[in-house]
């Protein structure tokens, strides 16, 4: 590995971890009750597969993955289905989601498992793909985007160079260290697992300096399982190197193109609890039913990582941690740079619940806002190259064509500017704001082509049944007039009537012939007719009789 780089701006922060990693990892206690969300994902909703009143084994599918970015979810223990219905859960626009309610009968008891192990040398990356998928297995850094889908959507023939995240930047949160410390083995088997899937030479694990025991563990298990192109790199500790981009340009020295990807470079990053969780998959069989969790903060009172079932209700943890103190003035999921305030704690832990802070009374007190005193201190701290004040100024004049002019999205919404800005303004809350609203405003104008698509396609329809009709028309009165066309045909060559009006032009002709006027003979009936013709053929050859007479 080449000399380490470094990105712009960035922020030295106390990281305030020890307080939770004085103690192993604790496994959280099973609940009574389990609320789990159908969409803990980015991407689609799983399609869900149970019915209120069924029974359900551990690790028992309860929905299933909808599309390619999309993830199942699994009942994270066994009882019964008491609820499928719209419940409170941890998001920022504090909406409610659609929830599986799972009352556990205390058994835990598994569904039939078939674990692989060293066998995964001897599957297709298809088939690795393919459990890593049903095990439902997400990003677990944050993002909780689709692992499967993340993988492949990788072209191998470019991709040189795997990296796993461990830097864990953000203050407080401690989940992936003593992840590393304690399971350090199995991440090592989860990256050859990834490498064998993505066929890749290069591997490095990068971990912040503040971490020597994680350092310590993972070389240690590298060593025992002689793991092969797997260099384990120490980099220095500066707020935000674990995000994606960041620590690429760290490693590397390169940077991912705007609303460019990893893989656009040859690169791809994934974290070390998700390469934890694919090791659970394949050696064990085992979806991903739970998660470590931080509980940690200045208003709780036994800081620690705790091993929790997907769908625990969050004020169970709180309680295993000691409960709250008497100061308590909050609740964030997530770290203090980047998490979002939760307004209780009955909601449950879902595959993207890294960190649960707790903050006195004194730490939730807002300083006044005051007006933008143009220092330039956002722009310096920014590890994107934006310009935060511009952007705070188009994103809340709503000028939002302005702020995607400045790369709005690519702000990674880390919070650096709102840290250093000296007159106290929320800026990642105003680029959250104009975010929403571009999406919104790009939803309403998907909807309106549909709309327009659907108008113009009913146009279509009826001017196409219009002229369907007018054919059919068209054709049904060629046929009526062919038809009489025939009919007079078969009148004209009728053998009774031609002989009738043969007889009758006779007749006429004769009366023509002897002067006298021709009678009418149209009123008379046939019989009428054929005597008139009788009489004048007896006029014309008398019989014997009358020539004697």
């Amino acid at each position: 590995m080449s000399k380490l780089s470094t990105f712009n701006g960035g922020l030295k922060l106390d990281g305030h971890k020890k307080m939770s990693t004085g103690s192993a990892i604790k496994i959280a206690r099973l609940p009574e009750k389990l609320i789990i969300p159908v969409q803990q994902h980015i991407g689609l909703a799983a399609e869900i597969l149970v019915n209120i009143g069924d029974h359900v084994l551990k690790g028992q599918c309860l929905a299933r993955a909808s599309d390619t970015i999309s993830a199942s979810i699994h009942a994270p223990s066994s009882g019964q289905i008491i609820g499928i219905d719209e419940q409170p859960v941890a998001h920022p626009s504090g909406l409610n989601a659609l929830c599986i309610s799972l009352q556990t009968d205390g058994k835990d008891e598994w569904r039939a498992r078939t674990a692989i192990k060293q066998d995964y040398l001897n599957k297709s990356c298809h088939e690795l793909l393919g459990i890593i998928r049903d095990a439902g297995i997400v990003g677990l850094g944050g993002a909780t985007f689709p692992t499967a889908a993340k993988l492949q959507a990788c072209d191998q023939k470019t991709l040189h160079t795997l990296i796993i995240n461990g830097a864990e930047c953000e203050p407080y949160i401690s989940c992936d260290d003593v992840l590393m410390r304690e399971q350090a083995e199995e991440i090592i088997i989860g990256v050859q697992i990834l490498q064998h899937i993505l066929a890749v030479q290069n591997t490095v694990i990068a971990i912040e300096d503040n971490k020597p025991e994680a350092i310590a563990s993972l070389q240690k298990a590298a060593e025992q399982l002689t793991a092969k192109n797997i260099q384990i790199i120490s980099i220095p500790t500066r707020y935000p190197t674990g995000g994606e981009k960041q620590l690429i340009k760290v490693i590397t020295g390169k940077e991912v193109p705007a609303n460019g990807r990893p893989a656009d470079i040859g690169i791809l990053c994934q974290n070390v609890a998700t390469a934890n969780s694919i090791y659970r998959a394949v050696y064990r069989d085992e979806p991903a039913i739970s998660r470590i969790v931080t509980v940690t903060g200045n208003a709780i009172h036994q800081p620690a990582n705790f091993e929790v079932l997907i769908g625990t209700p969050m004020s169970e943890l709180i309680s295993q941690a000691g409960g709250y103190k008497d100061n308590i003035g909050g609740l964030i999921m997530g770290g203090p740079m980047m998490g979002f305030a939760l307004a209780s704690d009955e909601l449950p832990v879902t595959k993207a619940c890294n960190c649960l802070l707790t903050n006195s009374r004194e730490e939730t007190l807002l300083p006044a806002i005051r007006a933008c005193i143009r220092c330039g201190e956002c722009a310096d701290v920014c590890p994107a190259n934006l310009l935060p004040q511009q952007l705070y100024w188009y994103s809340s004049s709503k000028n939002f064509d302005r702020a995607q002019d400045l790369h709005l999205f690519d702000c990674i919404e880390c919070g650096c500017c709102s840290t250093v800005c000296p007159s106290h303004i929320p800026l990642v809350q105003y680029y959250r704001f104009a975010k929403t609203e571009i999406w919104a405003q790009e939803k309403q104008r998907e909807k309106a082509d549909q709309a327009r698509l659907r108008h113009e396609f009913r146009e279509q329809r009826v001017a196409r049944e219009k002229a369907e009709r007018e054919e059919k028309l068209r054709l049904k009165k060629e046929l009526l007039a062919k038809k009489k066309i025939e009919e007079g045909k078969a009148a004209a060559i009728d053998p009774k009537k031609a002989a009738i009006e043969a007889a009758l032009a006779r007749v006429k002709a004769k009366k023509d012939a002897s002067g006298e006027p021709p009678k009418n003979t149209d009123n008379l009936t046939e019989q009428q007719q054929q005597q008139i013709r009788e009489a004048d053929q007896r006029r014309q050859n008398p019989s014997s009789e009358e020539k004697t007479e």
